[in-house]
């Protein structure tokens, strides 16, 4: 039981993660162009990833999203889904990978300490670890809604962006992570999509609604009752995920199909055996070398 819950958790966090790399990207759309983004950047060559890796092309860009003013030359993102919790020591981890990234420059210093911020991101505020650093005399600035600098105690500039205290309108695709979507808010993000034409813009669009769909599932029941233009669209963004679903049941379906089939085959066999008066020995042994049957499974029919 504990193996298949384990199981579980890693497929949810593995869907969340997607999901969030598409919304990053979605943010920053304004800067795309300006931009590189890696997902789950191998740090060396054991398996230990950053969750998203950004790169401004240019120096002397401004990211014009709130969540992207901190941002330096490399941009290390943590991201935390509502499940995951948001430590101290989540943040030692993230400094740590940030001092990784600066030791595997290919060169020396060719990553600068300066160069390097660190961004965590959690749907709700951490209280504990807000709690840790007033304790500990860290000084902690709130420049945006949601949005809270670490500006002292860290070696790299860092950033703790807190989902739900993003303010709406600015941040839209960080807000349908959320489990707690408004009819209206999918109602626009569904009304942006029809118009968007980019693949790469459309296939982030469809990575963060697979995943709030299913957490908004009477959200999206409501829209689909709504007006017909609604309900289509909605049935185009879901549409990889409703195939993937359909071709499951087709395969599921034809595998019983043909196992029936199989079974209503063998059973005639044994009756025509039978009716030759072949002993169940005889039966058993050419049941198992005409349909690749085990011992057990061969004398199952003979019952």
């Amino acid at each position: 039981m504990a193996k298949e819950k384990s199981k579980a958790e890693k497929k949810q966090k593995l869907q969340w993660h997607p999901a969030f790399a598409a919304a990053l990207e979605m943010e920053l759309l304004e800067n795309k162009d300006d931009l590189e983004f890696e997902r789950e950047h191998n740090l060396n060559r054991k398996p230990l990833l950053i969750d998203c890796l950004v790169i401004k092309k240019k120096k002397n860009t401004v990211i014009r999203n709130e969540i992207g003013k901190l941002f330096r030359k490399y941009n290390i993102i943590e991201y935390k889904s509502a499940r995951d919790s948001l430590s101290i020591d989540d943040v030692a981890k993230t400094q740590g990978y940030a001092h990784l990234y600066k030791a595997y420059g290919e060169g020396i210093d060719a990553v600068r300490f300066d160069e390097v911020s660190v961004t965590l991101i959690r749907e709700s505020k951490p209280i504990g670890l807000f709690k840790y650093f007033e304790e500990n005399s860290y000084i902690v600035s709130n420049p945006y809604r949601g949005i809270y600098y670490i500006e002292s105690g860290l070696k790299f500039p860092t950033q703790i962006i807190v989902g739900k205290e993003l303010t709406h309108e600015n941040h839209e695709w960080f807000n349908l992570l959320s489990d707690k979507v408004t009819k209206q808010e999918m109602a626009r993000a569904i009304e942006y999509s029809r118009n968007v034409r980019s693949k790469n813009e459309k296939e982030l669009i469809d990575a963060i609604f697979e995943v709030s769909a299913l957490s908004n599932k009477n959200i999206v029941e409501e829209l689909k009752m709504g007006d017909e233009d609604m309900c289509q669209a909605l049935m185009e963004i879901m549409k990889p995920e409703i195939e993937e679903v359909v071709n499951e049941a087709v395969n599921t379906a034809v595998l019983q199909e043909r196992k029936e089939t199989t079974e209503r085959a063998i059973k005639v066999a044994v009756e025509m055996l039978r009716g030759l008066n072949l002993g169940n020995t005889e039966i058993k042994e050419a049941l198992q070398k005409n349909y690749n049957l085990s011992e057990e499974e061969a004398l199952s029919y003979l019952k």
